[in-house]
């Protein structure tokens, strides 16, 4: 597979580029924090050069993440629209109203499932599960929940995740994700449908908004998508046909990177043969 080419900055792609398609979590902040130099080399990407669409695999809809960002500290002016996994879920879980459902997950979540007419039961009375992450991701794992999933595929109950992420970075650590409980469930034989990155609905929504970002209709090769997950950013854009910039600074914390923040280019080009996936170009964290 390609080596990455390791770029000092994201300033080197504004002539090959019309628009991004840029994650969120490890890419501009770490659940705690925004990262100002991540957020200025967006803010000067959109002012320069064209449309940045913030694209999550954050089971909330985009107006709650937008609030989330104004709490972490990361200005509007850095981005022009936001596409989440929980936006294109909502799509199948109003399919499948008014169920009831088994739900998973926080209470924070609750905007996913407004006005779609869904019902919630006990996992004895559901007609499928509704998944957007452990109900407490802080302390619960997927083993956790393993006694209900097994239930739940005696039942035969198809599974809604609106989180294909396995983890997300919180401040310093790694905290369990959606996804991991759909793979826990999909290794029990159950059935699981997503709509997040990398599959391709969250994709064709982004690829619309940028184009109305950009009020014309913009070709692939000039879009790049940006991302620190591999299974998830790296994956998605190879099967939406674009090329990807991959950031260090999220759940790998750097490791393809050496101590004075250049890439160790062997090493990369392993672990992404291993993981399937290619990226274009390399950056230890975002900056312009």
């Amino acid at each position: 597979m390609r080596r990455p080419d390791a770029l000092r900055g994201l300033a080197e792609l504004a002539p090959r580029y019309d628009a991004l398609l840029c994650d969120i979590w490890g890419v501009i902040h770490d659940g705690v924090t925004a990262w100002s130099d991540a957020c200025e080399a967006l803010v000067r990407w959109r002012a320069e050069v064209g449309p940045v669409i913030l694209i999550s695999n954050s089971p909330r809809p985009g107006p709650e993440v937008a609030r989330q960002l104004d709490q972490l500290g990361a200005p509007r002016a850095a981005w022009s629209a936001i596409v989440t996994s929980g936006d294109v879920t909502r799509t199948l879980l109003a399919a499948r109203a008014p169920g009831p459902a088994w739900r998973i997950g926080p209470a924070r979540d609750d905007a996913l499932y407004e006005g779609l007419g869904l019902e919630f039961a006990p996992l004895d009375k559901a007609t499928f599960i509704a998944c957007s992450g452990p109900d407490d991701d802080e302390v619960e794992t997927p083993d956790d929940y393993r006694e209900r999933l097994v239930a739940a595929r005696a039942r035969d109950l198809e599974m809604v995740c609106a989180n294909p992420d396995l983890v997300v970075q919180r401040g310093s650590r790694l905290i369990y994700c959606g996804g991991a409980l759909a793979a826990l469930y999909e290794s029990l034989g159950g059935r699981v449908l997503m709509a997040g990155k990398p599959h391709p609905p969250i994709y064709r929504l982004a690829r619309a908004e940028a184009d109305a970002a950009a009020a014309r209709p913009l070709k692939a090769a000039r879009i790049l998508a940006i991302g620190d997950g591999l299974a998830t950013d790296l994956k998605g854009a190879m099967a939406a046909g674009l090329e990807a910039l991959y950031v260090g600074s999220g759940i790998d914390g750097g490791v393809l990177f050496r101590p004075d923040g250049t890439l160790d280019a062997d090493q990369a080009e392993q672990r992404f043969a291993e993981a399937g996936v290619v990226a274009r170009y390399a950056l230890r964290a975002l900056i312009w």
